[in-house]
């Protein structure tokens, strides 16, 4: 009986996937010059219009998708960070998962195995149950089943954010491109274990409230909110357009990923500008509550 290669070769999509690429906006040179243009005039519109400053910005992001309450936000001299301690457990959890998986292999396709399905289904579970009781301390003004703290929001937020990283990479990949590795990105609990290991980590350097750790991890972590809305817009077009698996070397993404900018900064844009019209601050929330 013959033993299986550790490299098996790449997986190529159905003969239905592989027909010749369709003309749309993203593959025609004249819309993709306008296409760059556009993302372009409407990202410097988005930094001209924030707060100055890459400490600004960051908070520009968060104010897009975080309430950014200050009793529930870590802090920098005074100061809470871009993202709530959830928040910053989950875009943090989630980049440290795919800069680990990138590590491991490119263009790999499939989920991990149940067992590890499994354990982030817990990590689901743990973050479902944590939000719950502090969303009830929020608008019922007392504890529901435990007193909520800016720790298991952290811890719990982190754990959502590996699932949410370790999901949907493999997804995008198999979106993405046309030939791709049929493979997990974890094929054994150790390289699992030691993506854990990585994050718990991390989670300890947060928690010790250094703005030696503080200041990077904030940055980090609302470049991942950007990062994880591009991946997900550029999916969602190529899936629109029917271009999927039709990504044959990195720059034929290009297109896609100007779209996946351009939507992904509307997003913000629009959350920001919306928001601001009602507070008419870019502070974030002080409700005064634990």
């Amino acid at each position: 009986m013959s033993t299986p290669t550790s490299n098996p070769p790449e997986r190529t999509p159905d003969a239905a996937q592989t027909s010749p690429n369709k003309t749309t906006i993203f593959n025609r040179l004249p819309t993709r010059a306008l296409l760059a243009i556009v993302t372009l005039v409407f990202v410097v519109g988005w930094l001209l219009n924030t707060p100055p400053g890459l400490e600004g910005k960051a908070d520009a992001v968060g104010y897009a998708i975080c309430h950014q309450i200050v009793e529930r936000s870590f802090a920098v001299n005074g100061q809470p960070i871009a993202l709530c301690a959830r928040c910053t457990g989950m875009y943090l959890g989630a980049m440290i998962a795919m800069a680990y998986q990138l590590f491991l292999g490119r263009r790999r396709s499939e989920w991990p195995g149940k067992g590890m399905l499994v354990v982030l289904g817990v990590f689901f579970l743990a973050f479902a149950l944590d939000g719950t009781n502090s969303a009830a301390k929020l608008f019922l003004g007392h504890d529901l089943l435990y007193t909520p703290n800016n720790t298991l929001r952290l811890i719990t937020g982190t754990g959502m954010g590996i699932a949410m990283g370790v999901m949907v990479q493999p997804t995008f990949n198999q979106t993405l491109w046309k030939n791709y590795d049929p493979r997990p990105y974890f094929m054994s609990w150790k390289s699992f274990a030691g993506m854990l290991a990585v994050e718990a980590a991390v989670v300890l350097m947060v928690l010790s409230e250094k703005p030696f750790f503080l200041i990077p991890f904030s940055y980090i972590s609302a470049a991942g909110v950007v990062i994880f809305l591009v991946l997900l817009y550029s999916m969602i077009l190529m899936v629109i357009f029917d271009h999927e698996n039709k990504i044959e070397k990195t720059a034929d993404y290009l297109p896609w990923m100007l779209g996946g900018i351009l939507v992904a900064f509307m997003h913000i844009g629009g959350v920001d500008y919306l928001r601001y019209l009602i507070t008419g601050t870019w502070e974030g929330f002080s409700l005064h509550l634990g």
